[in-house]
């Protein structure tokens, strides 16, 4: 397994792991601010309190009382502060951070940018910051921002992940279902060399009809592939026709003796008539048709397909009697994948809504019933 496969295979752990730890970072955090905010809110309240009353005291020392209360609750609250006369020098400073040592004019003027200094006229000037919670609120916003661009990087990752994997999952599709779309016909052209060789007397002219059934299956089969991915035709197409040549491949193949299928056509001439590409249109009513014969597989039992037309609409309806579909799978019915059948790739229903929706512009819905299962291909009529 190469590297990239390991930690592709990796992937989800690691994005849950990392996601977890930078919420768990900004969660920690968050609860160390709040903290200290509700400490502040309440020193900030007592401070209050303790000025007012001192203040308020009629004793002569009253004020002097609250203003060295305040003085310890600053030292208490490690606000940043620092008084100059009226000269400019600087008389006391209290909370000077380490680095702030040196060069005091400096620090002087970051207080000044956060608060406008107390200026008394003839006295000096007090110059003071914010408390250290600032900071803490500041880095806070930080690690938060860092949260949320780590968390949209990893959805980015992930996405590109699941993309990748998807792809994966959809190349391996592909491919077996080109292998399950070439084997139908391959295996009916070794049934007739086999019958070929059992009956030597045979004419040519009496399996000719066959031969040229399944190099054509084959020919059809090699077009539905070159034109994945491409603008689909838009050209003239009687749905009557598209049903009547899948239906006529498909008779001459049904299991016959043991656990019989039969398969039956109902349509009133070629139309009704719409726009696309009856190689892709073809493949999409194939493929609905072949999981109704599978469901009879090992049982028996009679498939329909009925073309008519309500309003402006063609409808193409295919309606067997078998078991129907588990409900366990019906909402994750057209993903690619998804199927009931043991040895089926669970691709033919998602291309064959591709086909119908996204290159056609119809819709291919899957009709719930008591018994049996029935799938109606819906195209817009042509003008």
């Amino acid at each position: 397994m190469s590297r990239k496969d390991s930690l592709r295979r990796a992937g989800p752990p690691a994005v849950v792991g990392l996601a977890v730890l930078l919420g768990a970072l900004s969660l920690g955090e968050a609860w160390v601010v709040a903290r200290h905010l509700r400490e502040d809110a309440e020193r900030t309240s007592r401070l209050f309190g303790r000025v007012f009353a001192g203040l308020s005291d009629p004793r002569s020392d009253g004020a002097i009382d609250a203003l060295f209360d305040l003085a310890e609750q600053v030292r208490a609250f490690k606000i940043p502060i620092a008084l100059t006369d009226a000269a400019g020098r600087v008389t006391a400073v209290d909370n000077v951070p380490p680095g702030a040592v040196a060069d005091t004019a400096r620090w002087i003027a970051r207080l000044d940018a956060v608060n406008q200094p107390i200026v008394q006229p003839g006295v000096g000037t007090l110059h003071y910051g914010a408390p250290p919670i600032a900071r803490r609120l500041a880095v806070l916003a930080l690690l938060q921002g860092a949260v949320l661009i780590g968390l949209a990087g990893l959805t980015v990752w992930a996405f590109r992940w699941r993309l990748a994997a998807a792809r994966d999952r959809l190349w391996v599709a592909m491919a077996r279902e080109s292998a399950h779309q070439l084997g139908t016909p391959l295996m009916s052209l070794t049934g007739w060399i086999a019958y070929l060789r059992e009956n030597p007397a045979s004419s040519a002219a009496e399996l000719a009809d066959h031969l040229q059934a399944d190099a054509e299956r084959l020919e059809r089969v090699a077009k539905r592939f070159e034109r994945i991915g491409r603008p689909s035709r838009r050209e003239a197409v009687g749905l009557g026709t598209v049903a009547e040549r899948v239906v006529a491949y498909f008779q001459p193949r049904l299991p016959t003796l043991a656990s019989p299928v039969t398969l039956t056509l109902r349509a009133a001439g070629p139309g009704p008539g719409v726009l696309g590409d009856p190689v892709l249109l073809e493949w999409a009513l194939e493929a609905l048709v072949k999981n109704a014969v599978d469901a009879l597989s090992g049982r028996g039992g009679r498939v329909e397909v009925l073309v008519d037309a309500a309003g402006r609409t063609g409808r193409l309806t295919v309606r067997d009697d078998g078991p129907g579909i588990p409900a366990g799978i019906r909402a994750q019915l057209f993903e690619p994948g998804v199927t009931s059948k043991a040895g089926g790739w669970g691709m033919g229903l998602a291309l064959a809504r591709r086909v119908v929706e996204q290159q056609h512009g119809g819709r291919l819905a899957h009709q719930p019933g008591a018994t049996g299962t029935t799938f109606v291909i819906e195209l817009p009529l042509a003008p």
